[in-house]
């Protein structure tokens, strides 16, 4: 079987794409594709796995992490996603769902001008079974989490996925590489693992965001992990509710605006860009790869973005 894919990125967090309804992958062992195709030393490298799917008249997403994992959400990658689906819809405003739940997508103003952006509403849950470590299902917010770590302040946030974001003065990549490590250790309190962030707030509405991701370790970015980090700092009155808030990561930059009205949920805005294509074999349990073309002025596109964000 030839699998054609598409590697795009979110924010810088890139993932391998694959049109599930051209291409059948009943049959295959998606968690070792995941594996496979995620090796950036040996195949096309990336964060995830996404696949486009379709459930009566919706379409939406299952994705698998590098480990072989599968995640119920990716802010990042659904964006990805929303826009190949786009393309069957013929509308700007749908809905696609993921891990169960329903998200609506609108395809946004421009984050930078010509650059394809889609926004994605998550709605938030301050309770959750994955918080172990809250008693009795209640929230849990800037309070600290003992066996993980006695000093910092932590708050609980699920957005289709779970979330524990800290405020920190500087972000330290080795202390959160640790504090991800952590929690896999820690059956009773994340009995499912969680995502770990630590947020720097820069300015009243403009937050800088670090990830541990649950199966995929540091990467450049995490489009949950940056809502959640946003919907924290609002919760912590670190940040406005239902202003633009620009939330930065080593990938680059989205959009969040959080909302308290009615249910408690936060829209995400970024970027959905190609990077390249080609085809994986699949024969008798082994793959092989062909990068048959690169998107390059996407590519540049972006890298435009950053040189301005960074000027």
């Amino acid at each position: 079987m030839k699998i054609d894919y598409i590697k795009c990125h979110g924010s810088g967090n890139e993932f391998v794409m694959v049109d599930n309804l051209k291409h059948n992958l009943e049959g295959i062992d998606l968690a070792e594709f995941a594996r496979f195709v995620c090796d950036r030393n040996h195949a096309v490298g990336g964060d995830g796995v996404l696949l486009l799917v379709q459930k009566g008249d919706m379409y939406g997403m299952r994705m698998f992490n590098p480990d072989g994992s599968e995640a119920e959400m990716c802010g990042n990658g659904i964006r990805c996603v929303a826009r190949l689906a786009e393309e069957k819809v013929g509308k700007r405003e749908f809905e696609m769902f993921s891990g169960g739940n329903i998200y609506g997508i609108v395809r946004a103003e421009d984050i930078y001008p010509a650059m394809p952006t889609y926004g994605v509403d998550l709605q938030v849950r301050l309770s959750s079974d994955d918080f172990g470590f809250a008693e009795g299902g209640n929230s849990f917010i800037r309070k600290p989490i003992t066996r993980l770590d006695g000093e910092l302040l932590w708050t609980a946030i699920n957005v289709g996925n779970p979330h524990i974001v800290a405020e920190v003065e500087d972000i330290d990549y080795d202390h959160l590489t640790q504090l991800g490590e952590r929690v896999t250790e820690l059956k009773e309190e994340f009995p499912k693992g969680i995502n770990v962030s630590l947020v720097k707030v820069l300015d009243r509405n403009r937050i800088f965001v670090a990830t541990y991701e649950r199966g995929a370790g540091i990467t450049a970015s995490c489009g949950t992990a940056m809502t959640s980090s946003a919907t924290a700092m609002a919760l912590n009155n670190r940040i406005d509710y239902g202003a633009t808030i620009e939330v930065e990561n080593r990938g680059g930059a989205v959009r969040c605006i959080c909302h308290k009205e009615g249910a408690l949920h936060t829209q995400l805005i970024g970027n959905a860009s190609y990077i390249s294509h080609g085809i994986v074999e699949a024969e008798n349990g082994s793959f092989r790869f062909e990068e048959l073309g690169r998107y390059n002025e996407e590519i540049e596109l972006y890298n435009d973005f950053l040189r301005a964000k960074n000027a």
